[in-house]
């Protein structure tokens, strides 16, 4: 008589914990803004909504929903005004509105957001590619925005573009990532996102820029890292982050997203991929892995898409075909 086979792992994590690592860290989810923002085809406004809140009830309580631009510069993100409002009854979640400028806030506000996001740039081109303006100039309005929105008692996250490098000048100056992301703490940030945009950072990069805002006063508390796999270096600047003392780290369901304007930059770091290393890790992040692999599939059906490049969500409908279904 034959033995039935026996029921096979179901993949999980498996926990190590590494010396100095926190108890806890949080996950920024950029997937419905950051990651859909390239797309070619129009996604519904009913579609982007659905997915905050898949996103929501897989735990994740910070979520980047939208972006109040010009139709022109981002026509994906024109239903901004549609969306936001629909997402005012997730409780406990933080749903974030990226802001270019004065007009953008102030429709941000009247879509009823309590918490908006500001983008800047480390480097003259892409702020004239991306913003529309010199460098310095973007950087004002920034602050001129952050100052406004903490007047109205919103909460404001930054972002700094291109710290790490750039397609069109290569290698990008520390020392003016630093003093950037010490301008927008100083005028009412209260975390700044550094931004490796077409993902060329490598772990002791990573490490060099935190310790040179250690050296302006900025404590690596206040950081986060936006990160880019292009080159297969997230994971590993995660780590390097999580060393250096960030707590907070960006990413996309499904790895979903490239900039429209950086040549060369592909998805994001997909969120599941982060997940799974820290839990692995031993750290909390709130977030159910399943769940997110989920969304991850959902999304990619809405899309067309026969998969997306999370390894995670893909290793585990592989190895439990069923349960992908």
């Amino acid at each position: 008589m034959s033995t039935p086979p026996r029921e096979r792992w179901r993949p999980r994590p498996i926990v190590e914990r590494m010396d100095r690592a926190p108890e806890r860290v949080r996950v920024y989810e950029v997937g419905p803004r950051d990651g859909l923002q390239a797309e070619p085809a129009v996604i519904p406004a009913r579609t982007k909504i659905e997915l905050c809140r898949r996103l929501a009830a897989a735990g994740l309580r910070d979520i980047e929903a939208t972006s109040f631009v010009p139709p022109s510069w981002i026509p994906q993100l024109t239903d901004a005004a549609e969306v936001l409002p629909a997402l005012a009854d997730l409780d406990g979640v933080r749903t974030v509105a990226l802001v270019p400028n004065r007009r953008g806030l102030d429709r941000a506000v009247e879509a009823g957001t309590r918490h908006v996001a500001v983008v800047v740039s480390a480097t003259e081109s892409f702020a004239r590619a991306n913003l529309n303006a010199a460098r310095q100039a973007a950087l004002d309005t920034a602050t001129e925005v952050t100052r406004a929105a903490r007047e109205q008692g919103l909460g404001v996250r930054g972002y700094v573009s291109m710290a790490f490098g750039d397609p069109w000048e290569g290698p990008v100056d520390r020392a003016v990532v630093a003093a950037t992301a010490a301008a927008l703490l100083a005028a009412g940030c209260s975390t700044v996102a550094l931004g490796d945009t077409i993902g060329v950072a490598t772990p002791g990069h990573v490490h060099a820029i935190v310790r040179d805002l250690a050296a302006l006063g900025v404590p690596a508390g206040d950081l986060a890292l936006h990160l880019h796999d292009t080159y297969g270096q997230a994971l590993a600047n995660v780590v390097a982050g999580l060393d250096a003392g960030v707590r907070e780290f960006d990413s996309s369901v499904g790895g979903l997203g490239r900039c429209p304007y950086a040549r060369g930059a592909t998805g994001n770091l997909a969120t599941e991929d982060l997940v799974w290393l820290l839990h692995g890790m031993g750290i909390a992040t709130g977030a159910d892995l399943d769940a997110l692999a989920g969304v991850s599939r959902w999304i990619g059906a809405q899309l067309g898409r026969t998969g997306l490049p999370s390894r995670v969500t893909t290793a585990l409908a592989a190895a439990v075909p069923a349960a992908g279904r």
